[in-house]
């Protein structure tokens, strides 16, 4: 076998980085193909999967390998605090386009329109999993399997279908659009098919989408107060859509 860092290369270019422990315990439970995964205490890594995520021990203990600090800090652009890091392999785009656009969908599309911050795409993408949406569209220029955005979705891009689009390729769907303009979402109920679309935080809606979108629906907000977080917004759609068409997330 070849030693781990010759792997590491060997499968760097266009694989997705892992960053942290929680990233590669997420991108196990959901599929991931991992080829490398390093860690510089193995044996505290894998006394944390047992205290956090046993369903995923056996899998790790054979594919973590020990390197030195100096060693991983080589292999990645920033350290993390748990001292693991991993390569996976990015889901193909026919697969993720079949996934967003098969019909009828039981739980709605996310489109994130034009983004700009990579950690707030990632946290939404995160969020997306959690309610299990059927995945996250970005428009625009920002790539969605960026490290950053891999990082600030602790690894769950592989819960969800994550992919960039045009406005004119977005899933099918009922398009609702969150604007401060739009109808209170409170007097809305968001079917399962929904395709919810959020615009950036400082220029909102493109003149696209709006274009494009059946509905305008804003949020609940005080007077004065200027925006919600672009994943406060998606979060309280989601719990909408929840609680209104009963769409929850299923418990373990």
């Amino acid at each position: 076998m070849t030693d781990p860092v010759s792997r590491w290369h060997e499968h760097a270019d266009g694989a997705v980085l892992l960053d942290g422990f929680h990233a590669l315990k997420h991108a196990l439970r959901f599929g991931a193909r991992v080829p490398v995964a390093v860690t510089t205490d193995r044996r505290a890594t894998l006394a944390l999967a047992g205290e956090l995520a046993d369903d995923v021990r056996e899998r790790l203990d054979a594919l973590l390998t020990e390197v030195p600090s100096r060693t991983y800090a080589a292999l990645v652009p920033r350290p993390h605090p748990t001292g693991v890091a991993a390569l996976a392999v990015r889901p193909a785009r026919e697969a993720q386009l079949r996934v967003l656009g098969h019909t009828p969908r039981s739980t709605p599309v996310v489109v994130l329109d034009n983004p700009r911050n990579l950690g707030n795409a990632g946290a939404v993408i995160r969020l997306a999993a959690g309610f299990g949406a059927t995945g996250v569209v970005t428009t625009g220029t920002l790539d969605p399997w960026h490290p950053t955005v891999v990082r600030g979705g602790a690894g769950l891009h592989f819960a969800t279908a994550v992919e960039r689009l045009d406005v004119a390729e977005l899933p099918a769907g009922p398009l609702f659009a969150l604007d401060p303009e739009g109808e209170d979402i409170r007097g809305t109920v968001l079917p399962d098919d929904a395709v919810l679309a959020f615009g950036s935080e400082r220029t909102g809606l493109s003149d696209e989408l709006r274009a494009r979108a059946d509905r305008l629906l804003r949020l609940p907000m005080r007077p004065q107060v200027s925006s919600y977080n672009l994943a406060t917004s998606v979060a309280m759609t989601l719990y909408h859509w929840s609680v209104t068409a009963g769409g929850a997330p299923t418990p373990a």
